[in-house]
């Protein structure tokens, strides 16, 4: 039986091994207490591409916090550009022009700015992944930018199998599942070969970001919850790992200010807590006071339907994301979850939110902003329980 079908307990890892991959870096063995010394943003302005994101927001304040002048480029004008240390340009990295505007005087680079979706045009992603990416690259060299961090995604190594406490493999546009993946593993292969003495480059895989005011996932899975339109398949037993989106952007934050240690390397980052999938979904619908949902449909039937909405998609596309694609089916039906070790090494790092405490958190974020208007009652609080 092949990883991807067996139950919940037979992907469940030993508690000792868990725990290994977990765990911090015993004391005494960060690169910080004998290695060069970290990077302080006293001084320095720093580019944020893609910050109207909820990732890339979150990684500006926190680096406004630590000192830097940030830059954000983006196409319309953002509420974080009106605070103090912070600067906006408007404009796309697709466009060569607005890139040189945005990094004039610019000591360092945090390239968030993607085209993430489940399906579109393949040279669309091409266009702002890779293309995209390769003009940031270009101009930070020619403006005298010192150091890069390019988030990208554990999906670049991901082929369509169970990963089970895998490390960070290599990027792989080839065998790499959807456009997504695919283009932004051949944007990760690009910016790792641009590392180098004059401009370093360090690659940080944030996996399955969520939190409050989240609309990418939680806010699409909550919504097809209520409607009755998101099947559990293969009974939700999948475990994988995800990330709250206060530690995601503090490992971001932290590749930068170790870039000495982390540059021309790739991290995947977690909370290292790999729950069943099905379990994640129930607690986002319970935060959000919607009924987790119950159907079940077999992950091989669920790549088969995807695989023929994707066709169908790409003849007469539909006003949001189609219901079910191939690489959606993939992800939540088979196991991913990774070895934290190395990232928390060398990155000094460690997720300060659990997956409980996120769970409430996002259940308070629903009682103060709750959907359709009625405020919840403060009982909605209760973190994830398994489906």
């Amino acid at each position: 039986m092949s990883a991807k079908h067996r139950s919940t307990e037979a992907l469940v890892p030993d508690p000792a091994a868990a725990e290994a991959a977990a765990a911090p870096p015993p004391a005494g063995s960060h690169d910080a207490e004998q290695g060069p010394p970290e990077l302080s943003g006293q001084g320095r302005r720093v580019l944020v591409t893609g910050a109207s994101g909820m990732l890339g927001e979150h990684v500006a304040r926190r680096l406004v916090a630590r000192g830097w002048t940030v830059r954000l480029l983006q196409r319309g004008h953002a509420a974080l550009a009106d605070q103090r240390n912070v600067e906006e340009v408007r404009g796309s990295v697709t466009d060569p022009d607005a890139v040189a505007r945005a990094m004039e005087d610019v000591d360092d680079v945090v390239h968030l700015a993607a085209k993430v979706s489940f399906a579109g045009d393949w040279d669309e992603f091409v266009l702002t992944n890779v293309t995209g990416t390769r003009t940031v690259l270009e101009t930070a060299r020619r403006a005298g930018a010192r150091n890069v961090v390019f988030v990208s995604s554990p999906s670049v190594a991901h082929t369509g199998t169970s990963l089970v406490g895998e490390p960070a493999r290599p990027a792989d546009p080839v065998r790499a599942r959807g456009h997504y993946a695919r283009s932004k593993a051949a944007a990760e292969l690009l910016a790792l070969d641009a590392d180098d003495e004059q401009l370093r480059v360090t690659a940080v895989r944030p996996h399955i970001v969520w939190g409050p005011g989240d609309t990418q996932l939680v806010e699409r899975v909550v919504d097809r919850a209520a409607a009755g339109r998101l099947p559990l398949l293969d009974a939700g037993a999948a475990l994988i790992d995800t990330t709250y989106v206060d530690n995601a952007a503090e490992a971001v934050v932290r590749a930068l200010e170790r870039i000495e240690q982390a540059h021309g390397q790739a991290f995947v980052v977690s909370n290292g807590q790999p729950r069943p999938v099905g379990e994640l979904i129930a607690g986002f619908c319970r935060a959000a006071g919607v009924e987790p949902p119950r159907r079940r449909v077999p992950g091989w039937a669920a790549r088969l339907a995807g695989r023929v909405i994707e066709r169908a998609w790409a003849v007469r596309p539909g006003r949001d994301e189609p219901p079910m694609t191939e690489f959606l089916a993939e992800q939540l039906s088979t196991a991913h979850w990774f070895d934290q070790r190395r990232t928390r090494e060398v990155l000094g790092w460690h997720p300060e939110v659990t997956v409980e405490e996120g769970m409430a958190r996002l259940a308070e974020h629903y009682r103060r902003h709750p959907r359709g208007g009625a405020a919840l009652p403060a009982t909605g609080s209760t973190p994830a329980e398994p489906a």
